[in-house]
């Protein structure tokens, strides 16, 4: 079985965590072999993910705590996808012309020049086909473009090869969560994903499980902590501590009413890109999946709800793949803060 057996490990770095998802493939049967968390305390100075605005990762103290943790939950496997912060990767969309198919290449290239904000020496960019429209005398193109400064995959690389992974591939993140989230009664419909992380929020429109346009917000898990320890003259710790256990209880006023005004910007930018969307596509979006460390505090999703007016979910990646079924309470509550290194691995084994 060993030889038609494919295993690969999906890793998601990120500000506050580091998450690690095991998955192998039989046949078309994808099922989870393992999965591990590393978290960082949330005042930690000695250990950063990142480095002051540079944003570099800090490959010698990352690979010194995978290492750890492989040895600890003894994974084996090697093969490797990892996620590239959203933050750190450059989106944007763009249509051609009509042109012959050999023609887009160059065209595609040349766009790129006046849309990335970087010489395109420094980055390495890819792109896809997001609209396809047969018009004489050729094919006009909506195209999505997706760029990374190479100082951040090359610090990335210098982390998985001290860290001994063998790296499949390397994608933004928000392309692991539609792998992951998005299920296969809802890939036809427009859906808008909402990934809240420690440090930012990412707000996506996905279309036929195709990225359509995505935005970065300064909402964060970190920004409310701190929001709330210095409306309540209270310690980051124990701020961080109450947004977990009230969350926007109604009945703990005092914590609900200072997260509630920054959950209120966050709705009026997912209702910004939705009607954005709307304006240049002619298409509603109805429906919201939350993820990300943020997505289970208490009362989130039904407040979007009802705010947006919109179906809002939070996010269940592990239902895509098979699993223990004494595992479930416990990957449904940790689905919304694994989803991108779930997808990563679910890439990898398809590959």
């Amino acid at each position: 079985m060993g030889l038609f057996t494919k295993k690969c490990i999906g890793v998601d770095i990120g500000a506050a965590s580091i998450k690690l998802v095991e998955v192998s493939k039989f046949g078309k049967k994808k099922k989870l072999e393992n999965y591990a968390e590393f978290q960082l305390p949330p005042t930690a100075t000695s250990i950063k993910t990142f480095h002051g605005e540079s944003l570099l990762l800090l490959s010698d103290e990352v690979s010194e705590i995978l290492r750890a943790v492989f040895k600890k939950i003894k994974i084996r496997e090697r093969k490797a996808v990892l996620s590239i912060p959203d933050f750190s990767t450059f989106f944007t969309t763009f249509t051609l012309p009509p042109m012959t198919e050999s023609e887009i290449p160059q065209a595609v290239e040349f766009e790129a020049r006046h849309h990335i904000p970087l010489p395109l020496s420094e980055v390495t960019f890819d792109w896809q086909i997001i609209e396809k429209e047969e018009v004489l005398p050729g094919v006009k193109l909506k195209i999505l473009l997706v760029a990374v400064p190479n100082n951040v995959l090359k610090n990335y690389q210098r982390m998985a090869t001290l860290a001994q992974l063998e790296v499949k591939g390397m994608e933004a993140e928000v392309f692991g969560l539609i792998r992951s989230t998005i299920s296969k009664e809802k890939q036809h419909s427009p859906l808008c994903l909402v990934d809240i992380g420690w440090q930012s929020t990412t707000v996506s429109i996905v279309k036929r499980k195709r990225l359509q346009v995505s935005h970065s917000f300064d909402i964060s898990g970190i920004g409310l902590t701190q929001k709330l320890s210095s409306a309540l003259n209270i310690s980051f710790m124990e701020a961080e501590k109450l947004k977990k256990e009230y969350g926007l209880d109604p009945h703990h006023e005092n914590v609900s009413k200072v997260l509630l005004r920054e959950i209120n910007s966050l709705a009026a930018d997912i209702e910004k890109v939705c009607q954005d969307f709307y304006q240049a596509e002619g298409i509603r979006v109805d429906d919201v999946i939350i993820a990300g460390g943020t997505a289970n505090l208490f009362g989130l999703r039904e407040y979007l709800s009802s705010r947006l007016r919109k179906n809002v979910q939070t996010a269940n990646p592990f239902s895509a793949i098979s699993y223990p079924k004494i595992l479930e309470p416990r990957l449904k509550d940790l689905g919304p803060s694994f989803a991108v290194a779930l997808g990563g691995a679910m890439w990898g084994v398809e590959t």
